[in-house]
């Protein structure tokens, strides 16, 4: 291994008779050095020559050895350099904002000001690149004191600042009052927008550029992607393609998530494929995104190749393949890969209790669970958070230990948030526990913690325990309140177009066919004696009427509409926004078996793979 040269800078040799122009041929090798080894070489024989404070090779080698992500030894030239001038001081402020080093680097800023050295226009633009809000809003009086505000360098970096920050009136006002734009500027602010969910103006933005390039396509997919959008990033990624644009592995990553929230297993596949063929190295980044793909797509056994083939798997990875097998109940792989990955000497993270957790919850372990959770703080140094308190009482509400949940919540080290309450809310549901649901609200009023959830979920348990008096109270707040429940949605993936429906939902081109197909399965339901559940429908209607407004559950319009669009045998997938229902449930167990079809179902919580007339789930959701 070559040693730093550094510890001879102070003492070398006199060198005599050295080559005409040698010092513009070492600085030469430095601009064109390949590797560290190489640039370590060139660094020795500029000590041996006697050139350890020449400017230009030391202001060459600084910038290089940044280049090769050694900083350190950057750092260490700039503290040897005499009264560096302003390339010094921009050049090693702009390495420490490349490695995300901002407070250092406006700390040799502030050293740059007060050596009387003038910062220039790049001095500014590597201050800013990446700076936080705060920081940036102190650096930008500099700017206007400098004369360097109508600079368009600057001042698109000063948008960066305002807009990632999340300023984004102020990143606004000076967009709109530049005299001249670029497409960092557009792009900038485009990922201003995105970034935080104003995701129309990001698009109007978008639309006005006539010549983007592939970050500005990558900003609008991901803030499409980020934001439950995943129709839209698919839909702008197809036209990325149309016209030409190559993506990169940001693109991919993104588009990944997007068809993973559809279930559009075909776009998917087809995004695999697309990696294979253009050379695009399976790195962790991908594999992980293609692993949460097909999981979320229902495709277990292509997420563990994928995970199986992935080389340097980090915790990242292995978390993606627990929260996989715990959405679809297969708890003990979860606990067999979750031990496998501390084996490793792999620390798992917050996210790795979570995946965990989630599988015990789905499985009903309540014993495993609750040590493992124990086993965070005393084994694992890691404080749980209210993400894992929510898994906790998730799994001791769905096992029905409603007491023990609600005397978890009461003693939390951190408050409560609406998800928990939801979380203890929903298996009172789901145990019709009135008295205690009822106890848990009045504490939420007391304590002015009641919010729109609450409504929604004790008019659920009022209308499954026919108590239509309560539900009627129930609405009444939810109207005073301006309370909308979010509407039942599935989706379904026919010959890579995603087909959406809403109970009762009239709309698709194929309506007519899909009812008439409807009709059919009732008639296949009946003749195998099911009789619907009419019992969990939270309306006050008649029986038939009830027994009607559960035959057009959107999962069963989407199902309907797979048997119509799909070869005989195939697997049907649907993708629903929500708990799947007890009489859907059901249902689909009856058609697996009629149809001898396998059907799978993603929820709000996990995976159904219905087989045969039974569901992967055991009944237990």
């Amino acid at each position: 291994m070559l040693s730093t040269p550094f510890s001879t800078i102070t003492s070398p040799p006199i060198t005599t008779h050295q080559p005409p122009h040698l010092p513009e041929t070492l600085a030469s090798l430095i601009t064109t050095s390949k590797t560290i080894k190489q640039l370590l070489q060139i660094h020795a024989a500029v000590i041996r020559h006697g050139f350890h404070n020449h400017p230009l090779l030391n202001f060459k080698l600084q910038r290089s050895y940044s280049s090769f992500n050694r900083l350190h030894q950057s750092l260490t030239l700039f503290k040897l350099t005499p009264n560096p001038n302003v390339f010094f001081y921009t050049s090693i402020i702009h390495a420490h904002a490349v490695h995300n080093l901002h407070l250092p680097g406006i700390k040799l800023y502030i050293q740059m000001i007060s050596q009387d050295v003038e910062p220039n226009e790049f001095t500014f633009s590597a201050v800013l690149k990446g700076c936080p809000l705060d920081p940036g809003k102190l650096l930008h009086p500099h700017v206007i004191k400098l004369g360097f505000h109508e600079n368009m360098h600057v001042r698109t970096a000063l948008v960066d600042v305002y807009s990632r920050g999340g300023d984004l009136a102020s990143a606004h006002q000076l967009f709109d009052t530049m005299p001249e734009r670029s497409l960092v500027s557009l792009t900038s602010m485009i990922t201003g927008y995105a970034k935080h969910g104003d995701l129309v103006n990001a698009r109007a933005l978008f639309d006005a550029i006539t010549e983007r390039d592939a970050v500005c396509w990558n900003v609008m997919i991901g803030g499409y992607a980020k934001y439950g959008k995943p129709t839209d990033a698919l839909t702008l990624f197809r036209r990325m393609m149309r016209g030409k644009m190559n993506p990169d592995e940001v693109t991919l990553v993104a588009v990944l998530s997007a068809c993973g929230q559809l279930g559009a297993l075909e776009s998917g596949r087809w995004i695999h494929s697309y990696m294979q063929n253009n050379g695009f190295h399976m790195n962790v980044h991908l594999g992980t995104a293609l692993i949460d793909m097909y999981s979320k797509c229902g495709s277990l056994k292509d997420a563990q190749l994928v995970f199986n083939k992935l080389k340097n798997k980090d915790v990242i990875a292995y978390n993606s393949m627990i929260t996989a097998y715990a959405m679809h109940g297969l708890s003990q792989e979860a606990l067999v890969l979750f031990s496998s990955m501390c084996r490793t000497h792999t620390r798992p993270t917050d996210v790795s209790f979570i995946g965990i957790l989630n599988a015990c919850a789905h499985s009903g372990l309540v014993s495993i669970g609750k040590g493992i959770f124990l086993s965070m703080d005393v084994k694992h140094k890691t404080e749980p958070t209210i993400e894992h308190y929510g898994c906790m009482v998730n799994l001791l509400g769905r096992a029905g230990y409603l007491e023990q949940a609600y005397g978890l919540v009461k003693n939390m080290k951190v408050d409560p948030d609406p998800v928990i309450w939801g979380t203890l809310l929903d298996s009172c549901t789901l145990h019709r526990n009135v008295d205690l649901a009822e106890e848990i609200v009045k504490f939420l009023v007391d304590h002015n913690l009641a919010n729109s959830g609450t409504y929604i979920l004790l008019s659920n348990l009022y209308a499954a325990t026919s108590d239509w008096v309560g539900v009627a109270r129930m609405r009444t707040m939810m109207k005073d309140h301006r309370v909308h429940k979010e509407p039942g949605c599935s989706s379904i993936e026919v010959h890579n177009k995603v087909h959406e429906f809403v109970a009762g939902d009239m709309n698709h081109p194929n309506s007519e066919k899909i009812y008439m197909m409807l009709e059919e399965v009732n008639g296949w339901l009946k003749d195998h004696g099911y009789t619907p559940q009419t019992d969990i429908v939270l309306h006050d209607f008649g029986k038939k009427e009830r027994a009607r407004s559960l035959e057009v559950h959107s999962e069963k319009l989407a199902i309907a509409c797979g048997l119509i669009s799909t070869e005989a045998g195939s697997t049907i997938k649907i993708v629903k926004n929500l708990r799947v229902c007890l009489d859907c449930h059901e249902v689909t167990k009856l058609i697996s078996k009629i149809t001898r079809r396998r059907i799978v179902v993603r929820d709000r919580n996990r995976f159904h793979l219905f087989e045969d007339g039974s569901c992967s789930c055991g009944d237990y959701w």
